[in-house]
């Protein structure tokens, strides 16, 4: 057959990753601060969006939309009357037998916020910034706003130039008068610059106070510090006994050792027999009291009271400066009980961004546009600004359903608690709700619930399964976790359990589980072994 070059044409089908349907996906595994991040810089990026600043007390429930459960399509292109507002606020049934699931309905409205609707939802008069010559109106009681009598108002306070006000009307920012809390690496830096005054030492020093972590320790080694630097390992301890001295006792320090050492030697209590007991310290969390009575040259009296001062000290210096900003957990879901005695999961409609499509800027710009650059330019970005309250609608949805699964799955938790946590996985709940199990694992991703039972992650409700010694139902591997702390809790110093007594304890209760497993579970738990806990409530009785 002679080879040669022809033109065929073939019809097939794929699936391609459009830069609408990676956004939609990259949305839903973001956790509630990433998500605000993310609509932040987008708000910056895109001038056809807009923050909402209101936001209703409750949106009325609708049914499913067809394609609501698909990230595909092309809905980059889609044309909203108004303007578009997302808003995450819904709520599902789940009880008994039944099992509903009510989608929220994102209302197309235009939002206007102004000082007379801020006003009457705070139950008080507002000046206007403006209006510098009127008087606030009386309230309901006839007395006189607070603010009257000085001109001032809640939402300006204009003064003298040396109170802070500004001729051109503008309130001062109180946040400028509140002190940046002291962080550990300053406070270390003004010591410093009051205890060495060689330039070369207190280029070493700064060296050194740069490479202390947040909990106090030296972060890098000594002999990096000093080969960066060009100095003499010797010139370079000799700096760092000096940082070590520095408030709070015991910063500086390379170990635990040392940091205790450091301590001690301040209190003027760092005696042979104290330092043989800080050399010693993976003995003394092992409990072995004996051998440490022999090795530091004391009796049982007097080492006990070696015990309790390092116990007194800090073992992590550098914590009472606090490291960076702690964000606290928002929860995505809420559960709470229904009066029918059903679980409610509601959208916390708190922590989620609220945005606008400003179609009306839109229009106006399109229509005095001049070329066909800027036309283009703002018809990109209407179509993303679409997709993303699209997307963000999207990922709302999908995780109200995914949540109101879970409830439904492990209903026997809510009700009675850890013990009765059932063993699920990603495919039982992506085929509940016919979705992908690479989806339900990125909306359980950095995801959190709010229960009666507590805050708990949504992939908590995940866990693996034990079998049962009789043949019966299956056992969630946190609930066995739950009752091999619940033995260890209820023991008595004179029977302490071993890891094969706990087996044989799951065995009759129909839980059939391997020693090392026990083991594992254990460790997991952070409960020693039987001996060192033996060894720890016997000296618990002995005081």
């Amino acid at each position: 057959m002679a080879i040669s070059t022809r033109l065929v044409m073939r019809q097939g089908q794929s699936l391609v990753m459009t830069p609408q349907l990676l956004q939609a996906i990259k949305l839903l595994q973001l956790s509630n601060l990433e998500l605000s991040s993310f609509v932040e810089e987008e708000l910056e990026r895109n001038p056809i969006l807009e923050r909402a600043e209101e936001q209703p007390d409750h949106l009325e429930p609708t049914a499913n939309r067809e394609g609501d459960d698909d990230f595909g399509g092309d809905g980059g292109d889609g044309d909203f009357a108004g303007d578009a507002d997302y808003s995450g606020s819904s709520e599902a049934s789940v009880g008994g037998e039944s099992f509903d699931t009510r989608d929220g309905d994102w209302a197309s409205e235009e939002f206007a916020t102004n000082a007379d609707s801020l006003a009457s939802s705070l139950g008080t008069e507002i000046e206007n910034t403006f209006d510098g010559d009127r008087s606030a109106p009386a309230s309901d009681n006839g007395a006189e706003s607070a603010f009257s009598t000085d001109g001032l108002s809640a939402t300006s306070w204009s003064g003298s130039p040396g109170s802070g006000g500004g001729e051109d009307g503008e309130g001062s920012n109180l946040e400028s008068y509140v002190a940046a809390r002291l962080s550990l690496r300053d406070h270390l830096a003004e010591q410093l610059a009051l205890a060495i005054t060689d330039p070369m030492d207190r280029l070493i020093g700064h060296a050194i106070i740069d490479s202390i972590e947040d909990s106090g320790y030296l972060g890098a080694e000594l002999e990096e510090i000093a080969e960066r630097l060009g100095t003499s390992m010797m010139r370079a301890e000799a700096v760092l006994r000096t940082v070590q001295t520095f408030d709070p006792s015991g910063v500086a320090a390379r170990d635990l050792a040392e940091c205790l050492a450091i301590q001690l030697r301040e209190q003027d209590r760092f005696d042979p027999a104290m330092a043989a007991l800080v050399a010693n310290l993976p003995m003394l969390a092992k409990r072995e009291f004996p051998a440490l009575r022999k090795i530091c040259g004391v009796d049982e009296e007097d080492l006990a009271d070696m015990v309790a001062e390092i116990r007194r000290l800090d073992p992590k210096p550098g914590r009472s400066f606090g490291g960076g900003a702690i964000q606290p957990v928002v929860p995505d879901v809420t559960v709470r009980r229904g009066s029918d005695g059903s679980w409610l999961v509601e959208l916390n409609a708190e922590g989620l961004p609220r945005v606008l499509v400003n179609h009306t800027y839109a229009a106006q710009v399109v229509s005095s546009a001049t070329n066909a650059t800027d036309k283009t330019f703002i018809t990109g970005c209407l179509q993303n600004a679409n997709w993303l309250t699209k997307s963000l609608e999207q990922r709302a949805r999908t995780i109200l359903k995914v949540s109101t699964e879970i409830v439904r799955q492990q209903d026997a938790f809510f009700a009675r608690g850890v013990e009765h946590l059932r063993p699920l996985n990603l495919k039982t709940i992506a085929d509940a709700i016919a979705m992908h199990e690479s989806t339900v694992s990125r909306v359980t991703s950095n995801k959190y619930m709010a229960t009666p039972r507590g805050l708990f992650e949504l992939k908590y409700f995940f866990t693996a399964s034990i079998p049962s010694g009789a043949g019966g139902e299956a056992h969630s591997a946190e609930a066995v976790r739950f009752r091999i702390k619940q033995l260890i809790d209820q023991e008595s110093p004179e029977s302490v359990l071993s890891d094969d007594a706990i087996v044989l304890r799951l065995k009759e209760a129909n839980v059939d589980i391997a020693r090392r497993t026990v083991a594992k579970y254990r460790e997991s738990l952070r409960i020693p072994s039987s001996v060192e806990r033996r060894r720890e409530k016997l000296a618990m009785q002995q005081r």
